[in-house]
């Protein structure tokens, strides 16, 4: 037990050590100008203790269905599965919240990510999660008909998902434009969960911005650490997946 806490108190240590690195946030309508904790935020809680959204704007997420997310509605084609909703969740709440999201912020859109690495595996299982629900879109940023108000409206008509996208790959790197990238890496890349507080160490290292590749000395890092976590996490038996990082 002594060494579950102690694990804890690593894995929220290296979230903050990683944010004050990267001390700032996106420049969207709902994004804090720096990350600080949100001890009461509703959803989104991997990043309640370092956030760049504010727990009043996790609200919308708190509750399923989800239904509408600022004037963006998610049931033009029938409400979410829930699986295929709490992929989506996800996303939303890396974007809004997460305080690694300005990393990959795009140059040309300040408010916007570019090229965000995710795992091949995340990307799989999204698909799959979604793959039954329908869309009638296939790029979320330019494809919707935004009314005078700012509400989006479908063009075209309902299809599923698994007609719209090949695979996972194709739905990643095709549903938010170029916003995310499907990862070659194993190690190197983005799930969304506990795990990523592993992978965000290299991934904001200026040694793995030059050398991100499968092979590179950062991603045979990331993997022992990675796999000394899920060692830990098995004698522990508990939930958290990534504790001693240093």
């Amino acid at each position: 037990m002594k060494m579950f806490k102690f694990a804890v108190v690593l894995f929220f240590a290296i979230l903050a050590t990683s944010t004050c690195k990267w001390d700032r946030c996106l420049e969207g309508g709902t994004h804090k100008h720096r990350p600080s904790p949100e001890p009461d935020i509703h959803e989104c809680t991997l990043y309640f203790e370092s956030s760049c959204c504010y727990a009043n704007f996790t609200e919308q997420l708190a509750h399923s269905p989800v239904i509408q997310v600022s004037n963006s509605y998610w049931n033009r084609c029938g409400i979410l599965s829930k699986s295929c909703e709490d992929y989506m969740k996800k996303i939303e709440c890396f974007y809004r919240c997460s305080p690694h999201a300005a990393h990959w912020i795009n140059p040309n859109n300040t408010a916007g990510i570019e090229f965000v690495p995710l795992c091949q595996n995340f990307c799989d299982d999204w698909y799959a999660a979604c793959k039954n629900d329908s869309t009638c879109i296939r790029n979320w940023m330019t494809d919707w008909e935004w009314d005078e108000n700012g509400v989006n409206h479908c063009k075209n008509e309902c299809t599923p998902y698994n007609k719209v996208y090949a695979n996972g790959t194709d739905m990643c790197q095709s549903m938010w434009g170029n916003s995310l990238k499907v990862s070659e890496s194993y190690c190197l890349c983005l799930q969304m969960n506990e795990k990523d507080a592993v992978a965000i160490k290299y991934l904001t290292s200026k040694s793995s911005e030059e050398s991100s590749s499968v092979g590179s000395s950062e991603e045979r890092a990331c993997r022992r650490k990675l796999q000394k976590a899920e060692l830990l996490t098995e004698e522990e038996g508990v939930e958290i997946e990534v504790f001693e990082i240093l």
